[in-house]
């Protein structure tokens, strides 16, 4: 069994128009109360309605085995039924005045996080992320089914990496090459590796040069803690409105103090940040690139080699690390994971590092086409 989705009122006035007996519906966020004159005669049965807006006269055409889930007063939407864009994140936001990222549902959202707590006591607060935690995936699992598995990959790299450091532009081009050779890239959704991804991807129907002066206006505001970090993505998008690409971030309020990067196409925003992780990875069925970072970074390597060692998700994924020297020196995490898989403490891994972009792309290139 599986209930057919309607999540706005176009698909209300369809089902409305064709159907009598109503069954095995999921509504979501939908307003009966516009389409009232075409309820007579209907009936429902096994449906659910999702933060849906009834008229006071609905009950009668309400069979049996129906759930409804009322309207939450939140600032965020527990039932929200598809992914955040950077207009519905950021469509308060004013180019040149940074404070006015304080009007936006991003920064509402995270506010109101902080003041009901990272872990509410609030059993209503905590029902309503739950609830819109759900909503999120479902929306993000509708808007995968567009792509093969084989063809999401996923790049993962420091939040702190700065936009004037030689690998953010190299991470951009890479996710740049990979988006035009068919990929749909993703990230944590963040600031530094996570935002260079995105601007690749967003840039991937783009001259590399106009890519290059970008990134160098960019770079006037190099990390996120600068005042007009934000501004300066907003200035690119200004200057070039639109992308024929996609891209997926997916970022968490958990690190609320970190504004997500508009340069993503889709946003898929979590409370909990277990499940953002344990998603991200688990939809990057075609690799993960690991871009210098540290403790977050490092955290994802280890949980991505368990997701292979198990085959929890029916395959193992290559994990391609970029910058050698990085991963093999600095934070040696490339040669423990090589000599774990060598003993057998590790098995099905598909390790590799490199410092060449077209080694990257290559290396991902090749598991998909198997």
């Amino acid at each position: 069994m599986r209930y057919r989705e309607i999540e706005n009122e176009i698909g209300l006035i369809e089902l409305l128009n064709n159907s009598f007996q109503i069954s095995q519906i999921a509504f979501q966020s939908v307003d009966f109360t516009s389409v009232e004159e075409l309820l007579e005669n209907k009936s429902f049965t096994d449906c659910i309605f999702l933060g849906c807006k009834l008229p006071d006269s609905f009950g009668k055409f309400l069979k049996k085995d129906n759930l409804i889930f009322p309207q939450i007063n939140t600032p965020y939407n527990p039932y929200n039924s598809s992914l955040y864009t950077c207009d519905t994140l950021y469509g308060q936001y004013v180019l040149g005045e940074p404070e006015s990222y304080e009007n936006t549902l991003d920064r509402i959202v995270y506010n109101h996080y902080l003041a009901t707590g990272k872990e509410p006591n609030d059993i209503k607060e905590t029902l309503s992320r739950r609830l819109h935690d759900h909503a999120i995936s479902d929306a993000l699992y509708d808007f995968l089914e567009q792509y093969e598995e084989k063809k999401i990959v996923a790049i993962m790299g420091g939040h702190d990496l700065s936009r004037d450091d030689k690998d953010y532009l190299e991470v951009a081009r890479i996710s740049k090459k990979l988006t035009e050779l068919g990929y749909l890239m993703i990230s944590g959704g963040g600031p530094g590796a996570m935002e260079a991804t995105h601007l690749g991807a967003y840039f991937a129907d783009k001259d590399e040069n106009q890519l290059k002066e970008a990134v160098d206006i960019l770079a006037e505001a190099p990390t996120y803690k600068d005042k007009f970090w934000l501004d300066k993505a907003f200035r690119i998008l200004r200057e070039y409105p639109s992308s024929k690409y996609e891209s997926l971030g997916i970022p968490t309020w958990l690190y609320g103090h970190e504004p997500p990067t508009p340069f993503a196409t889709k946003i898929a925003k979590y409370f909990e940040n277990s499940i953002r992780e344990e998603g991200l990875l688990a939809i990057a069925k075609g690799g993960v690139i690991f871009s210098p970072g540290n403790a977050g970074t490092i955290q994802e390597i280890f949980q991505e080699a368990n997701q292979n060692h198990y085959l929890s998700f029916a395959y193992a994924s290559p994990m391609v690390f970029f910058n050698n020297a990085y991963w093999t020196v600095d934070r040696p995490i490339y040669p423990l994971l090589c000599k774990m898989n060598e003993e057998g403490k590790y098995k099905n891994l598909i390790l590799s590092s490199y410092d060449s972009k077209e080694d990257v792309v290559s290396e991902i290139l090749k598991f998909s086409s198997k």
